[in-house]
């Protein structure tokens, strides 16, 4: 009789026990990142991530593929650059920044030994720039702080990742690049650096996490999750830059030289807060698009900026 209440006792507890092991069923965080150093963030999640989420990335090597992966729900949340952001949101797709990612990460570059040396230099030059990215807005706004526009220079459609090879070929004059290209030309002896573009009201704004306006809805607790983990992987990249050379090695068959003159040169900078700097940055950025006509209309940014998320967590 003994024995027969306590196998009673024992299924009865299983049954209550029941809806705690569904809660912890596994879930799987899908981030899509791009093939550069700036981007590296989501490949250090795993270490931070709380049990029973895995990390799975997904890489896009354009921004707006990553921006549109979000807008079809592909992936759960994105790395991409602010400019890709604000030209799904300026038309209305339904894309939110929840979180920064990182700064800087860009450089004007030109073959080593040329005349190409400052931003006025590039006048008639072939530049090899990204059309829809980060890097486009800037190298435009410095021109025109020069007093030049990009009518002035022969812009030439080139991937991020072609740029470092297209100069050594003598393709291109010059090109607005995302790291590690400009650390690869430099490192190689092949290009100097012309510029860091980071002397506009834009300051070094350029990558941010996004999600789609229905996850922040109907799913905060997970927007929370992630950039609580993301917040752990950016604040352990920064201590730990050796980690991330090892990481952007392995992970997008980088060159250790290129990387190591990226971040040594200090100009990737990772980030996690949407703070009211970065807001402002943003704001300034999606002006400077509309004065340029790459969007007809500014976004929303009462949906389109929600730093709820980042508020909570830098409160906590």
């Amino acid at each position: 009789m003994i024995q027969r209440r306590r196998l009673l006792a024992g299924a009865a507890a299983g049954i209550l026990a029941a809806p705690a092991v569904l809660r912890a069923e596994p879930r799987t965080l899908k981030m899509g990142s791009l093939r550069l150093v700036h981007s590296m963030p989501p490949y250090f999640y795993e270490r931070f991530a709380p049990a029973g989420l895995k990390i799975e990335i997904i890489v896009f090597d354009s921004p707006t593929d990553g921006k549109n992966a979000v807008v079809t729900k592909s992936v759960d949340f994105g790395a991409f650059g602010i400019a890709a952001g604000i030209l799904g949101a300026a038309v209305g797709e339904p894309v939110v920044v929840v979180g920064a990612l990182s700064n800087k990460g860009m450089g004007i570059i030109s073959k080593a030994g040329s005349d190409v040396r400052t931003i006025k230099d590039l006048k008639g030059k072939r530049v090899g720039i990204w059309p829809g990215s980060t890097q486009e807005v800037f190298i435009m706004e410095r021109l025109r702080m020069e007093g030049l526009s990009i009518r002035d220079v022969t812009p030439v459609r080139v991937p991020f990742g072609e740029m470092p090879t297209m100069l050594a070929r003598g393709d291109i004059d010059a090109y607005v690049g995302a790291e590690p290209g400009p650390g690869l030309s430099i490192s190689s002896g092949v290009g100097q650096i012309v510029e860091y573009p980071y002397g506009t009201p834009m300051g070094g704004l350029n990558m941010i996490v996004g999600t789609h306006e229905e996850t922040v809805a109907k799913d905060p607790d997970f927007v929370r999750t992630m950039l609580k983990t993301h917040r752990q992987a950016v604040e352990f990249m920064m201590a730990n830059k050796p980690a991330v050379v090892d990481m952007s090695v392995q992970k997008l068959g980088a060159n250790r030289a290129a990387v190591e003159q990226a971040l040594g040169a200090n100009n990737v900078e990772y980030v996690w807060k949407l703070d009211g700097t970065m807001q402002g940055q943003a704001r300034t950025y999606a002006q400077q698009m509309l004065e340029l006509k790459q969007i007809r209309a500014l976004p929303k940014f009462e949906t389109f900026l929600n730093s709820k998320f980042s508020n909570e967590l830098a409160n906590s």
